[in-house]
C-alpha cells in the first residue's frame, strides 16, 4: 500500500473508534466495527503498526496440534476438497486453534509466496489480539461464519486479503477450531463462505460422529435423501437411550438452543419410540430408515441407527445413506387429492374450490396456517390435480436448513463444489423441480439476503448455480407456505415487500384442527388411512370424544401421530380412551351442551372400557378408596389412575 492510503485506512479505523458505536457515522458492518473497537481499546493495536508476524516454534506448535489430532485428521480431508474446489482462485485453506494458531496449511501455488509474507504459514498467530480484525482471529470471537473483506481488516498491511472463517465446535458447543480459506481477490464472494462453512460443519459432523464411535448414533432429518450428508442431525446414545450428546444440526430442527437441554433425556423424550423398538424394527434397526414423530410438536422425521463401531457387521454408512434413499417409508406414494382435503368444513371448501380455478395458469399460491395444519398436503394435492405424479414435487422447509446453507440448498452448485458428498457437485432444489412444483414451506423464515435472488428466479425464471456464471431455464409452480404474518415481517424489514407481493397470487388460510367444522370425518378419515390394507380399526365413543375435545396445538400432524400409536397399541378392533396418550386423555371431554340433542349426559363405555372400570374399582375397594395404594397395586402412577378414574367417571365423592 502506498503511505497515503495506509493513512486513510488509519483515518476511517480511528473515525469509526471514536464514533463508540454509532452506526450512522460508520462506514463498516456492526460485527467489523466491534473489531475494531477491540483492537484499539483491549489490545491497544495501530492500524499503521507493521511489526512482524509471531510464529510458534515445532514444539509449541506440535502442542496445539496432539489435542486435536482426530480432527486433524478429517479436517485435511476437506481442506483438500475445498482447495479444489477453489483451486485456480488463488485461495489457501488454513485451519487454526481456537486461539488463532494455523494448525494446517494449503495453498495455491500463486498465493503461497505472498501468503508466506503475510504470515500464513502454520503457528502463526492470527488472533485478533495480535493480527487485528481478521476472518481467523476474528471468527474465533464472534464464533460464526464471518467474511472480512480488504479494507475491513484492522491492519493497514492485510487490507489486500479476503477472508472467509466459519467457526468449528465440539458435541458442547465449545469452539474447537476455525477453518479459513483467504485470497487476495478483488472481489467479496459470498459463495466462498458459503463453501467454507459448509466444510466446517462436515468437519464438526464428522469429528462429532468419530468422538462416539463406541455408542450408537441416532442420524436423522425431515428429509430421507438429507442423512448422511452435513445437514442431518446427529445424537449420541448409550444403549438404554440416555442421549449423550447432540449435534447442532440436532439441536436446531429439534428446537433446542443448548447441549444441556438434551443431554441425559432419554430418546423417547424426543421421539415416540424408545431404543428398544428402534433397534427391533425389521430385525435390523440400522439398514433401513426408519419414520420418528417428535414427542411434542409430532413433526414427521427420518431416522437411521448407527451401532458402536465394534459392530462391524452392519452395514458402512455409505450402503446405510444408499438404503434411505432407495426404500422409502410406505405410504410416501399415495396419490392425495384436493377433493379428500375436505369433509364438510366451509373454510376448507373454498380452499379447495380456489386451488382448482387457479390450475394450469402462473399464479403462485400462499398458505398460510398454524404449524401442523396440512400446509405441505395442501400443496401436493394441487400438484397432483395440476401435473400428474410424473412431474416432480420439491419441497423446501426454510426453516429446518441452517441459514448459511440455505442458499446451496436452493440454487444448487458447480461441478465440484459440492462438500461432504457428492464431489461432482448437485442441482439445487428449484432446478430439481423444473416442469413441476417448487414448495417453499416457512417462507417466512428465509434469510433476507436470499430473497432477492429468489425474487429475480421468480421473475427471470432462471437460475445461476452457487459459483457458476452460465443462468439455467426453469419452468416451475410456486406454492409457498407460512405460520408466520408476513405482513408484520415485511413492516419490520425482516421480509422483501416487493417478493411478498410476488408470491402473492391467491391467499389461502387452513384452518387449524380445533376450528374445524368437519373434525370427526376427518378424524375417522385419518385413522382410516393410517389403518391402510389392515383389518379396519374402529374408534370407541369415548375415545372419539376425548379426540373431538381435544385442542391439537400440534394440529392434524399430531392427529395423526396420535392415532398411529394408538393403532399400535390397542389389541381389538376398536381404539379405546385406555389407547389414548396421557395429555389426550387429561382434558375434560365435551359437555353434555356440546353433544347432539338427545344424548345421553355420559357417552357409553365400551366393553372394554367396562372391563377396565370394574377393576380400578375393585382395586379401590381393596385400597380402602386410597389412591396412591391402589396405583401401587395397579403398578400404574397415581397422575394415571387419577386420569383413568376420570375417564371412566369414576367419581371418589360418589362412590364413598
Amino acid at each position: 500500500m502506498e503511505r497515503h492510503e495506509i493513512l486513510e485506512h488509519a483515518r476511517i479505523v480511528n473515525a469509526v473508534v471514536e464514533s463508540r458505536g454509532d452506526m450512522n457515522a460508520t462506514e463498516v458492518g456492526p460485527a467489523i466495527a466491534q473489531s475494531w473497537n477491540r483492537c484499539v481499546r483491549d489490545f491497544g493495536l495501530d492500524p499503521v503498526r507493521d511489526e512482524p508476524v509471531v510464529v510458534l516454534d515445532s514444539r509449541e506448535l506440535k502442542d496445539r496440534q496432539e489435542p486435536l489430532e482426530s480432527l486433524r485428521a478429517i479436517a485435511q480431508g476437506e481442506m483438500a476438497t475445498l482447495y479444489q474446489q477453489l483451486s485456480g482462485s488463488g485461495f489457501s485453506v488454513l485451519l487454526t486453534y481456537r486461539e488463532g494458531v494455523v494448525l494446517d496449511y494449503l495453498g495455491d501455488p500463486s498465493f503461497s509466496d505472498a501468503a508466506r509474507q503475510c504470515g500464513m504459514v502454520e503457528g502463526a498467530l492470527w488472533s485478533e489480539q495480535y493480527q487485528g480484525t481478521n476472518g481467523m482471529g476474528t471468527c474465533a470471537i464472534e464464533q460464526r461464519p464471518l467474511l472480512v473483506h480488504h479494507h475491513e481488516h484492522f491492519l493497514a498491511r492485510n487490507v489486500g486479503l479476503t477472508c472467509s472463517a466459519a467457526p468449528i465446535f465440539d458435541h458442547e458447543g465449545r469452539l474447537m477450531a476455525v477453518l479459513d480459506a483467504s485470497s487476495f481477490s478483488h472481489l467479496a464472494q459470498q459463495h466462498t463462505l458459503v463453501l467454507v462453512n459448509m466444510s466446517a460443519q462436515m468437519i464438526e459432523n464428522r469429528t462429532f460422529l468419530c468422538n462416539f464411535r463406541d455408542h450408537y448414533a441416532l442420524r436423522f432429518h425431515s428429509r430421507p435423501e438429507f442423512i448422511g450428508t452435513l445437514w442431518e442431525g446427529a445424537l449420541a446414545l448409550n444403549e438404554e437411550g440416555y442421549i449423550l450428546a447432540a449435534n447442532r444440526s440436532a439441536l436446531f430442527q429439534l428446537g433446542y438452543k443448548k447441549h444441556a437441554d438434551l443431554a441425559g433425556l432419554q430418546l423417547r423424550d424426543l421421539f415416540n419410540t424408545g431404543m428398544d423398538a428402534l433397534l427391533g424394527r425389521n430385525n435390523q434397526g440400522w439398514l433401513n430408515p426408519v419414520a420418528l414423530y417428535e414427542a411434542k410438536r409430532g413433526n414427521r422425521f427420518f431416522g437411521l441407527v448407527q451401532p458402536p463401531e465394534s459392530r462391524s457387521s452392519v452395514l458402512s454408512g455409505r450402503a446405510a445413506r444408499q438404503a434411505v434413499i432407495e426404500n422409502p417409508p410406505a405410504g410416501d406414494e399415495k396419490v392425495i387429492r384436493l377433493s379428500e382435503l375436505q369433509f364438510g368444513d366451509q373454510t376448507m371448501e373454498h380452499n379447495v374450490h380456489c386451488a382448482k380455478r387457479v390450475l394450469g395458469r402462473d399464479i403462485p399460491i400462499l398458505l398460510l396456517g398454524e404449524t401442523g395444519t396440512g400446509k405441505e398436503v395442501f400443496a401436493q394435492g394441487v400438484h397432483q390435480e395440476q401435473a400428474g405424479g410424473k412431474r416432480p414435487f420439491v419441497a423446501v422447509n426454510c426453516a429446518s436448513i441452517p441459514e448459511t446453507l440455505i442458499e446451496s440448498e436452493l440454487f444448487g452448485y458447480k461441478s465440484g463444489a459440492f462438500t461432504g458428498a457428492n464431489r461432482e457437485g448437485r442441482r439445487g432444489k428449484i432446478l430439481q423441480a423444473n416442469g413441476g412444483t417448487l414448495f417453499l414451506d416457512e417462507i417466512g423464515d428465509m434469510p433476507v439476503m436470499l430473497q432477492a435472488r429468489l425474487l429475480r428466479v421468480l421473475e427471470e425464471r432462471e437460475v445461476i448455480p452457487l459459483g457458476g456464471e452460465t443462468p439455467v431455464k426453469v419452468d416451475i409452480k410456486l406454492i409457498s407456505a407460512t405460520h408466520r404474518d408476513l405482513k408484520e415481517l415485511v413492516a419490520e424489514g425482516r421480509f422483501r415487500e416487493d417478493l411478498y407481493y410476488r408470491l402473492q397470487g391467491i391467499t389461502l388460510n387452513l384452518p387449524p384442527l380445533r376450528e374445524r367444522g368437519d373434525k370427526r370425518e376427518l378424524i375417522n378419515h385419518i385413522l382410516s388411512l393410517e389403518c391402510g390394507e389392515k383389518e379396519r380399526v374402529g374408534l370407541s365413543k369415548g375415545a372419539l370424544r376425548q379426540l373431538e375435545s381435544y385442542a391439537w396445538p400440534g394440529n392434524i400432524r399430531q392427529l395423526r401421530n396420535v392415532l398411529r400409536t394408538a393403532l399400535a397399541l390397542c389389541d381389538g378392533p376398536e381404539i379405546t380412551i385406555y389407547d389414548l396418550p396421557e395429555e389426550i386423555c387429561a382434558q375434560a371431554p365435551r359437555s353434555e351442551a356440546d353433544d347432539s340433542a338427545g344424548s345421553s349426559k355420559e357417552t357409553p363405555l365400551s366393553a372394554l372400557e367396562m372391563a377396565e372400570r370394574e377393576t380400578i374399582l375393585l382395586n379401590l375397594e381393596k385400597s380402602r378408596w386410597n389412591v396412591t395404594l391402589a396405583a401401587r397395586n395397579l403398578k400404574i402412577s397415581r397422575n394415571t389412575l387419577y386420569r383413568k378414574m376420570n375417564n371412566l367417571n369414576i367419581r371418589i365423592n360418589k362412590e364413598e
